[in-house]
């Protein structure tokens, strides 16, 4: 009995530092397989000439050197530019007064908030597939409302026209603002009414109470979401590649699809790593420009 007694003041205690490590073990693996070890490969591969079924040979920078005088890199670069460019502020301008709309008391905002947020909730190839619908040139909704009320006569081949197909997806995109809306309407929902208040003593109006009040106030949740938005948009690859597959002329040939094509179809594996590092590359770049922007921008509200 004593020594059954002493035998677990014998055993060895692990470290505190092995136990939180076998804790965390599984995240650590997942990190190591699916994002550190991918990540270093990717860019060991942007140094490399591989074509998938052969051993990739060393190169060095050559694939860096070779989007300085590609012309479809340039292209995509800047379709993905406009797209962008178009999309965050629309998609951000929309995502508020939506949110401004559904923040108020009225009957039935619950059924709206709810319509506004079941887009996002549609898988992107049945989003695709209903919008190619709509944009049909000959039977499509949107045209046939052109003709039928509007009384236009000739109305847009939108995804067939080179000037028009590039504008329809920025359109589209607008389909999926539910998501950021949401975020909206909870920081709205957080803003002090002492400060609506004193606004409307003032003698401001719902208008102006937003702008001078609720905008500056969320400012940090708008910094947070056309960063992400941002990012989605120079990512934006499945959407254009079932509606349009590039065109019509490269007019919605964009850089994840241009990166894909180059990995998968041209087996150029080594080049279409290169081309995700300088992705990431411009997407640091802009993220890093819009903290810095959003330093006299965006109000910090103290504890």
């Amino acid at each position: 009995m004593a020594r059954a007694g002493r035998s677990p003041a014998r055993r060895r205690r692990v470290p505190p530092s092995l136990v939180g490590l076998a804790w965390v073990s599984p995240w650590l693996v997942g990190f190591l397989a699916f994002f550190a070890v991918p990540m270093a490969l990717s860019l060991y591969y942007s140094l490399t000439d591989y074509p998938l079924l052969e051993p990739p040979i060393y190169v060095g920078a050559q694939n860096y050197r070779d989007m300085l005088h590609d012309g479809v890199f340039r292209l995509v670069l800047v379709n993905t530019l406009i797209y962008a460019a178009f999309s965050v502020p629309l998609g951000t301008v929309v995502a508020l007064v939506i949110a401004g709309l559904l923040n108020q008391r009225v009957r039935g905002v619950s059924l709206f908030r709810a319509a506004v947020f079941v887009p996002t909730l549609v898988p992107i190839v049945a989003s695709a597939m209903v919008w190619m619908w709509l944009f049909n040139g000959e039977l499509g909704l949107i045209n046939q409302f052109l003709i039928h009320v509007v009384g236009t006569t000739h109305p847009p081949n939108w995804l067939g026209d080179k000037a028009w197909a590039l504008p329809a997806l920025v359109v589209m995109s607008l389909w999926v603002v539910g998501q950021p809306v949401v975020i909206y309407l909870a920081a709205l929902q957080d803003v002090p009414v002492q400060l609506y208040e004193a606004a409307a003593l003032d003698g401001m109006g719902p208008a102006r109470r937003f702008w001078h009040v609720a905008l500056p106030t969320i400012s940090p949740v708008v910094l947070f979401n056309v960063v992400i938005l941002t990012i989605t948009c120079w990512q934006v690859f499945a959407v254009p590649f079932i509606m349009t597959e590039g065109g019509p002329d490269r007019a919605t040939y964009f850089y994840t699809h241009y990166l894909y094509d180059n990995a998968f179809l041209y087996q150029k594996m080594g080049y279409a790593s290169a081309l995700a590092w300088v992705q990431l590359l411009i997407i640091l770049v802009l993220t890093g420009v819009m903290f810095l922007v959003s330093r006299k921008l965006v109000h910090q509200r103290s504890a």
